[in-house]
């Protein structure tokens, strides 16, 4: 699978994994700020952006090889790893399945599983999606606040944005990576991390709600939670300012210093 991706600043690398249905343009309102400190690499997961589509199902774990590959191809010995909702779940996966490699791992607005409840939102989420227009509007709706949709110019500036994507997701690679995200599960081995973790919530989020982060954290030994108060589930773009502050003062504060080894104690799990 070969991913297209994009490279800012110097520095550390901080490898940056979107979520469901969004490209590498999800960050951009994180990669001018952030690539003042590190080698921000952002990338279009597969079946989105100008990555290719798949041709058939595939699972998170597939979409945390492909992430690792390009990590490969990059030369990235070890990383900084941020992952948001379903990224945040590739950035588990990638975690778990390499974690001498991780020099921190950020898990933003995500979730460790859901069991046959994800499977069968996923599920149903997906019967209900017909057309673009209504994608873009659900999107819109699961990831901004109610005060938001209060002001009916936003609204509309934000989705004709979204209308303006020169490389829209088809719905087919949309339920693909749906239905790949409401199968994963990672609770019954996310304890063999010891990397520093830092997971952040959203209290208003209303695809992932934040006792799913509160759940990640109390199963990661070690892991420091942050809720922020009021925010949906796209608080890095209705949030920006904060959102940025919160991440990189963590990343000051607890990433291994220049030259010191990443922390990690876990073995690669098997598939």
């Amino acid at each position: 699978m070969e991913l297209h991706y994009e490279e800012a600043g110097e520095g550390e690398p901080l490898l940056m994994v979107m979520g469901l249905g969004t490209d590498r343009l999800g960050w951009i309102l994180q990669v001018p700020e952030f690539s003042k400190h590190y080698r921000v690499v952002t990338f279009d997961n597969r079946d989105v952006g100008q990555s290719p589509q798949a041709d058939g199902p595939y699972e998170v774990r597939d979409m945390a090889e492909d992430a690792l590959g390009l990590a490969d191809h990059l030369g990235l010995d070890t990383f900084h790893l941020v992952g948001m909702s379903m990224g945040g779940a590739i950035a588990q996966e990638m975690a778990l399945a390499a974690p001498g490699r991780i020099r921190t791992l950020t898990l933003v607005v995500t979730f460790a599983g859901g069991g046959n409840w994800a499977t069968e939102r996923a599920r149903l989420w997906s019967e209900a999606m017909q057309s673009r227009e209504q994608l873009i509007d659900w999107l819109l709706l699961y990831g901004m606040s109610e005060q938001f949709f209060a002001n009916p110019q936003a609204v509309e500036y934000s989705r004709n944005l979204l209308r303006s994507n020169p490389h829209p997701q088809s719905l087919d690679a949309f339920r693909r990576q749906l239905e790949a995200s409401g199968r994963h599960e990672t609770r019954d081995r996310l304890g063999q991390l010891s990397m520093p973790v830092h997971v952040i919530g959203a209290e208003h989020d209303t695809l992932v709600p934040v006792w799913k982060s509160k759940e990640i954290a109390d199963l990661i030994p070690g892991a420091e939670l942050s809720v922020m108060p009021g925010a949906p589930h796209a608080l890095n773009m209705e949030r920006a300012q904060e959102f940025n502050d919160l991440v990189l003062g963590w990343l000051r504060a607890n990433a291994p210093q220049p030259g010191q080894p990443p922390r990690h104690s876990a073995q690669p799990t098997p598939s």
